[in-house]
């Protein structure tokens, strides 16, 4: 052990003083500990073994934590490819998968070809890619994805999306799908300011509770609160589609055309499991929410004598 505690101040140890910072810098250190203090001895420095640095274990796959980026693993996996040479060549292999089962011309018959079945509103999750749920192929989906699947009248990306898809591509399906186990819906739910613009955005989350608060607050087990909030708030933001004008007017254009069996465009709600991987369709019945809201939200009232459908006339429907 490496004692000091007989030593004294005086006038002349002053010179002495730059060893003493040196020693209590040692003190300070990982491997020393403050044993005792007195005005008339310097300090006592004693080896602690027990705050000795440890040796860290190699991290296991099964065990380890992928998600903190100070991960040990992750951060081995960032450093050997910093340049992601995986994606490049996980690429050139799906490319030539491609060509393989459509022929070498796949690609180029993309060019001219673009005119996709569905437009798809999903979460940015990265356990959710719309083409592979849905079991369809490069073409056919649209997507417009942000945090927990919300449509947002002041989100000019969405709204953008959500015009060139229905009045340019004229898809005649719109999905919005969301899933069980997500993130930003059990932030909203939480007391916590997650700060801007991250928490103007779970706001609308906070107000689809407040539109269902009885009901939700009458679950007492919390997985399955959440799990109702999901499914809530893709129904609330359907009924947001069917508020905007591009919608309402496609609809409208559509209800009139004889040819047209049914209005377009149709909204869908479902939720994904990520646990089973499962896609579920919400039962809803949008007519009786339209009808109750036309008043306030229609902005085109066309003639519906002799015809039904859903949410007519807001939201006209021949099927």
């Amino acid at each position: 052990m490496f004692d000091v505690s007989q030593a004294h101040f005086s006038h002349s140890m002053m010179s002495t003083l730059p060893l003493l910072v040196a020693l209590v810098l040692i003190a300070s250190s990982s491997s020393f500990k403050l044993v005792s203090i007195s005005p008339t001895p310097l300090t006592r420095f004693a080896w602690d073994p027990t705050r000795a640095p440890k040796p860290t274990p190699t991290p296991t796959p099964s065990t380890t934590d992928f998600v903190s980026t100070t991960n040990p693993r992750r951060l081995q996996f960032i450093h050997r490819d910093k340049e992601m040479a995986n994606i490049f060549s996980q690429n050139a292999a799906w490319v030539a998968s491609k060509k393989s089962i459509h022929g070498p011309d796949f690609f180029k018959n993309q060019i001219a070809n673009h005119h996709p079945t569905y437009l798809w509103i999903g979460c940015s999750d990265a356990r959710v890619p719309a083409n592979e749920i849905m079991g369809e192929d490069t073409g056919s989906v649209f997507v417009v994805r942000n945090v927990a699947n919300m449509v947002i009248g002041t989100d000019f990306n969405a709204m953008s999306a959500i015009q060139f898809a229905v009045d340019y591509l004229e898809v005649p399906h719109i999905i919005v799908c969301g899933h069980y186990d997500c993130g930003g819906v059990r932030a909203s739910t939480q007391h916590i300011d997650h700060k801007p613009p991250l928490e103007n955005w779970l706001r609308s989350i906070r107000d689809v509770y407040r539109l269902h608060q009885k009901e939700l607050d009458k679950i007492k087990d919390e997985e399955k609160r959440h799990r109702r909030l999901v499914e809530l708030n893709v129904v609330e933001q359907c009924i947001n589609l069917f508020k905007t004008g591009v919608i309402q007017r496609k609809r409208v254009e559509t209800f009139k055309d004889e040819e047209i069996e049914v209005t377009l465009p149709r909204i869908h709600a479902v939720v994904f499991d990520p646990e089973t991987g499962v896609l579920n369709k919400l039962n809803v019945d949008f007519k009786q929410y339209i009808n109750e809201l036309h008043d306030i939200y229609d902005l085109y009232k066309p003639e519906t004598e002799g015809k039904t459908g859903e949410g007519a006339p807001h939201a006209p429907g021949k099927a």
